[in-house]
């Protein structure tokens, strides 16, 4: 990756516009995850590179610094062999003067080569700090919005799952809906009814029978007082005392009594 591209495709994804994107997926998950694992992956890569951007700048800048110190000795050392000419020369030793005043110019001849070689170094190490400067606030971008896109990822398959376990909810209530003849539900509580149905329908008949057994056993007692006054009357018994014992009159004749004419009472 060469500078320049890997500048552009940190501005490209710094800039890119999230929920535009989503607006325009048709599987908004599915996009997200690979989103996630592409800046991940581009983040990976702008670090790399960044660093050995920064690698490089470190190395001019260090080079740079050595020209600097280069350029002060070699001035230092071109002053000291001027002083030690002069000392030489008003020592009345031209000689070794001249042989000082040479190594001075030497000496001057380097730190001139030092400074234009730390002059030329300049631009390019001012050049490449904005370019790192650049290149770690786009890094920084991207790793914004690789946040960004985690939370928006999982603030979507929260959502999703939420809306899946609504649904499943709504689903499960129909399936039990208690209104609806044809459910489960619906058919059990018929089937109860009819049970709880039969049940009063056999306490019911249970009872009539019951009350038809009393009234027999009645009507059975009736009939024996009957035949039992007939027999005391045919003995010679008085009527007074018959009816003074058992039940009354009244209650004989609600018996089930052969039907008679009254006329033939009149004929007694």
């Amino acid at each position: 990756m060469t500078k320049q591209s890997m500048f552009g495709r940190i501005a490209q994804l710094a800039k890119a516009n999230i929920n535009a994107l989503l607006d325009q997926a048709e599987d908004p998950q599915r996009m997200l995850d690979q989103m996630v694992r592409d800046y991940t992956n581009n983040i990976a890569e702008a670090e790399s590179a960044i660093a050995q951007t920064i690698g490089n700048l470190r190395m001019l800048e260090d080079d740079h610094a050595e020209d600097v110190k280069a350029a002060q000795d070699w001035g230092n050392k071109a002053l000291a062999a001027s002083r030690k000419a002069d000392e030489l020369r008003a020592a009345g030793n031209s000689t070794d003067a001249a042989k000082f005043d040479n190594l001075a110019k030497v000496a001057i001849q380097r730190q001139i080569t030092s400074e234009n070689e730390a002059k030329a170094a300049e631009p390019t190490i001012a050049t490449q700090s904005e370019v790192v400067d650049r290149l770690k606030t786009g890094l920084e971008q991207m790793k914004g919005k690789l946040n960004e896109l985690t939370a928006k990822r999982n603030e979507l398959v929260a959502r999703a799952k939420t809306a899946a376990a609504q649904t499943q909810v709504h689903d499960a209530l129909k399936s039990i809906d208690i209104m609806d003849p044809t459910s489960e539900v619906s058919r059990f509580e018929e089937k109860v009814r009819r049970e709880e149905a039969r049940v009063r329908g056999q306490e019911e008949l249970a009872a009539s029978s019951l009350d038809a057994q009393f009234n027999e056993l009645e009507d059975l007692g009736e009939r024996t007082e009957i035949e039992a006054r007939l027999a005391a009357l045919k003995q010679g018994g008085s009527p007074a005392a018959i009816g003074s014992s058992g039940t009354s009159g009244a209650a004989a004749e609600a018996g089930s009594t052969p039907a008679v004419d009254e006329a033939d009472f009149d004929k007694l």
